[in-house]
């Protein structure tokens, strides 16, 4: 399992980002897909899923509304559109995914926010 994050960087509060995430190493139509973060000196956190089945997506409290998850299939790549975002949001950035009961982070990226 290789899962490759890209996308971050140095945005001011109320703007966007799009993250990228390219999977590879198994089927990734047919595995669920998540991403986390990571803020200095706090714990990972769940950020948003999006099923294998028909795509349907669930967030975390804090970014719904702001934030779209959304794959291809064809190009094994799974996204995060972020949107009005907040210093909050600053953090590392993964994407996740669980095989055999085992959960696969990638490297991350970094996303900081602020003026």
């Amino acid at each position: 399992v290789q899962l490759v994050e890209s996308g971050g960087g140095l945005v001011q509060p109320g703007g966007s980002l799009r993250l990228s995430c390219e999977a590879s190493g198994f089927t990734f139509s047919r595995n669920a897909m998540y991403w986390y973060r990571q803020a200095p000196g706090k714990e990972r956190e769940w950020v948003a899923t999006i099923t294998d089945s028909d795509g349907s997506t669930v967030y975390a409290d804090s970014v719904k509304g702001r934030f779209t998850i959304s794959r291809d299939n064809v190009k094994n790549t799974v996204y995060l559109q972020m949107n009005s975002l907040k210093p909050e949001d600053t953090g590392v950035y993964y994407c996740s995914v669980v095989r055999w009961s085992v959960r696969h982070w990638g490297q991350g990226t970094q996303v900081t926010v602020s003026s």
